[in-house]
């Protein structure tokens, strides 16, 4: 079933889409009827901070924390493989049904949840524990590998941070321009299209991370400015 652009029919309506804050539980979504085709709720990515895409999933119903974790469980099913930070804009809500569902008790061996730059922002400054434990770049000196010292072209010192936290969000800007392709497609036409298009943008990603490290090699860099430090991940 294809729907126009702008067209909005009552028995085929669209699922509504971040009708709530990241910081707030998903609300559990009831079918009006039954005569509408199913649809999936959204595709979640995982992303190295340059760029590179390392796994993808779609979620049938929600975003909820359980979902977030069991993708995060099935992409490192191993301990060794983990990463020592993971971004996710609701990280504090992730962070909580982990420990509630005892989860974190391996999960907190290997790795921290924190929120990305973009979303940080929005979270409630009331809540400790988004604000403790999931800050990207806290200035306590909690977490010396995620804020570093940079120097100007004038020689000033500023902090800045570490990597790029925000690799999905850039990465879900740049599939936006395939949206009105995608939902036209059947299931198995879907995966083949974002699987290829996903291995291609991180073909680019890597393509440009070479030319990168070739011509920083060659002493041509520039006076240092840490204006690049996204562009590995310019898509996302």
């Amino acid at each position: 079933m294809l729907n126009r652009p702008n067209e909005h029919l009552a028995w085929n309506s669209e699922v509504p889409r971040n009708v709530q804050p990241h910081d707030e539980e998903a609300p559990e979504l009831e079918n009006k009827n039954y005569f509408s085709p199913q649809r999936y709720y959204c595709v979640e990515t995982i992303c190295a901070p340059c760029g590179v895409v390392i796994a993808w999933v779609k979620f049938a119903k929600s975003e909820s924390p359980t979902n977030i974790l069991k993708f995060m469980e099935d992409t490192f099913p191993d301990e060794s493989t983990r990463p020592d930070y993971i971004c996710i804009d609701k990280a504090c809500l992730v962070l909580r049904t982990s420990i509630q569902n005892g989860s974190w008790d391996e999960w907190c061996k290997t790795s921290r949840l924190m929120v990305d730059a973009y979303h940080y922002i929005n979270h409630r400054t009331t809540d400790m524990i988004c604000r403790k434990y999931c800050n990207p770049a806290p200035l306590d000196g909690s977490a010396p590998n995620l804020v570093i010292e940079a120097e100007t072209k004038d020689g000033e010192k500023y902090l800045k941070r570490a990597f790029n936290t925000q690799a999905c969000e850039q990465l879900n800007g740049w599939l936006g321009g395939f949206d009105s392709i995608l939902k036209r497609m059947t299931v198995d036409n879907f995966n083949w299209f974002l699987h290829a298009m996903l291995f291609y943008h991180t073909r680019y990603v890597l393509e440009k991370i070479k030319k990168r490290e070739e011509k920083m090699k060659k002493g041509d860099n520039g006076d240092g400015d840490d204006s690049d430090d996204d562009a590995g991940s310019d898509d996302n």
